[in-house]
């Protein structure tokens, strides 16, 4: 089922990527970073420099299929056409890629849209430059999902309930959208008991009943369904079509003071998500290159789609659940997040 919404409106604006404002400097700096640079304005920016130099950018990405993008973007040279050479850093997740980007450790991270919201309700200086990945627009066909027992009694959200349910992350993008899930179905999602484990770790504390169900991106929803889970759906396309899950982005302050390379990062990532969008096979190919899935779990995993322009009304969507929700202390006025 899908939660109602407006069709989706797509962006790729990339004005006001080097807008900042003074508070937003402030907390940045309160933040700290290494060597202080991230702050001075003065320094040269390297991508675009007229003698064809490149610049050497720290990207802080998680290993999962989401990013396989950029990965495919630095094999095909997009990123050197646009005078620029990725370290790409593996983090954990967003949860310590945010600071990691605020503190100036990355120049560039991906995280997903929930904790960038989570941020800007904080006065965290982040600015969306790309998009990252988005869901499918078919809830029995996409790259997350739901898993229950055979004998959970779980037939559908609304079952949950009540219920014990794993996710990754507690307080964020995959809470939220399993709450409006077990709503739109009818349910009372105040009674869930949400516990936190790492992704790898949720099928197998489902099989065991250590918890009711559990919430999970590939390659465990595919590894999971062969193991004899099922999977009630996903909360990622069951509440909106296109749902905008990630998004790569900077410092609003490094944004200021390199706006050339925040402007050649964003055109390259752009080529990388369309280029992974139409080639499906060397996206999974390339998971092989940073991931742990094995060339088998390759062919089979549902991809996200990869579509460059971001589906701003379901960013909106998630801003909504996760006040509903009591993330925010505020309603997040999500212009000054997006390009």
């Amino acid at each position: 089922m899908h939660l109602p919404r407006t069709s989706s409106r797509r962006i790729t604006r990339r004005a006001g990527l080097v807008a900042a404002g003074s508070a937003a400097a402030l907390v940045l700096a309160a933040c700290g970073s290494g060597d202080g640079s991230l702050g001075d304005s003065s320094s040269s920016d390297g991508a675009s420099s007229a003698s064809g130099e490149t610049s050497t950018v720290s990207v802080g990405v998680i290993p999962i299929i989401d990013v396989a993008p950029i990965y495919l973007g630095v094999d095909q040279g997009f990123f050197a056409d646009h005078g620029l050479e990725l370290d790409l850093e593996l983090a954990q997740g967003g949860a310590a890629i945010v600071p990691g980007v605020v503190s100036d450790q990355y120049q560039f991270g991906f995280s997903n849209t929930t904790s960038l919201l989570l941020a800007t309700d904080k006065g965290l200086p982040v600015k969306v430059v790309a998009s990252g990945n988005q869901g499918t627009d078919d809830p029995e066909e996409d790259f997350a999902g739901i898993l229950v027992r055979s004998d959970s009694g779980i037939s559908s959200p609304k079952d949950l309930a009540g219920k014990k349910v794993a996710v990754n992350t507690l307080n964020n993008i995959n809470t939220t959208t399993t709450n409006a899930l077990v709503r739109a179905d009818g349910g009372d999602p105040s009674g869930i008991d949400y516990v936190e484990l790492a992704f790898p770790d949720i099928p197998a504390a489902v099989e065991k009943g250590d918890v009711d169900a559990g919430q999970v991106v590939e390659p465990f929803v595919t590894t999971g369904a062969a193991d004899g889970l099922e999977n009630i759906g996903s909360n990622y396309a069951g509440v909106a079509p296109d749902l905008q899950v990630a998004m790569y982005f900077t410092s609003t302050t490094y944004a200021q003071s390199h706006p050339d390379t925040v402007e050649a990062f964003a055109a390259a990532m752009d080529e990388s998500l369309t280029y992974a969008q139409e080639h499906p096979d060397e996206a999974r190919a390339i998971l092989l290159q940073y991931t742990k899935i094995d060339e088998a779990a390759t062919q089979k995993v549902v991809l996200p789609q990869w579509d460059e322009q971001i589906t701003e009304d379901t960013v909106q969507q998630l801003a909504d659940l996760g006040m509903q929700d009591g993330l925010f202390e505020k309603d997040v006025d999500i212009s000054t997040l997006l390009p």
